[in-house]
């Protein structure tokens, strides 16, 4: 089965700001789920979510494979982890209708073109309700500045592979996603020289 190892590393202190920034019963629409396990883990451990999982149409088998293979008695009171949908946030109609309280996205800001996250950010403010809080986790660079010799070197391997992916920066997206409506709020450092950038939906 679909596995990583990331999910693995990153899932307590995903976990713990989840915990400090979602309110109670949450509604979370997650963008690029990948293996599912961030989904399985997080909705085992918060009562009251409701996890919406989201896939490219090329990865959706694998993703419902994963989920379909879960325990639904090891979730949270209340959670729920609804079957995953296929999502490519270039397509406006593509996306699952809201309003969501909290929009979440794990190691795809580097994965997915350029060209794509004003997609991303356009659509996680009209997905998100008023107040709602848009969480992107992974690898920045801040002012062009790589934030340590890991993150320079896997931003040259992955433009190596293709030279629309790359480590974006986080100061420049926060700044596109301010002119889209919404608010930066926290930078947060986490481990393995990551960030969480959380942004709030405007008025």
């Amino acid at each position: 089965m679909l596995h990583s190892a990331a999910c693995e590393r990153n899932r307590e202190p995903i976990l713990a700001v989840l915990r400090d920034w979602l309110p109670p019963s949450a509604r979370l629409l997650e963008i690029g789920s990948g293996s599912g396990q961030h989904a399985a883990f997080l909705c085992e451990r918060i009562a009251g979510l409701h996890w919406q999982a989201t896939e490219r149409k090329e990865e959706l088998r694998d993703l419902r494979a994963n989920l379909a293979a879960l325990n639904p008695a090891r979730l949270a009171a209340a959670s729920m982890l609804a079957a995953a949908r296929e999502l490519d946030v270039t397509r406006r109609e593509n996306w699952p209708p809201g309003p969501w309280d909290a929009v979440f996205s794990a190691n795809t800001c580097h994965i997915m073109p350029e060209s794509a996250l004003p997609h991303l950010l356009a659509g996680s403010r009209r997905a998100l309700r008023p107040g709602g809080l848009l969480l992107l986790y992974g690898p920045f660079h801040h002012n062009g500045v790589p934030t340590a010799p890991s993150n320079a070197a896997f931003d040259a391997h992955l433009r190596s592979i293709d030279p629309a992916m790359g480590v974006r920066d986080a100061v420049a997206l926060q700044e596109q996603a301010r002119g889209l409506g919404l608010a930066p709020l926290a930078d947060l450092a986490m481990p393995a020289n990551n960030c969480m950038l959380i942004l709030r939906a405007e008025g």
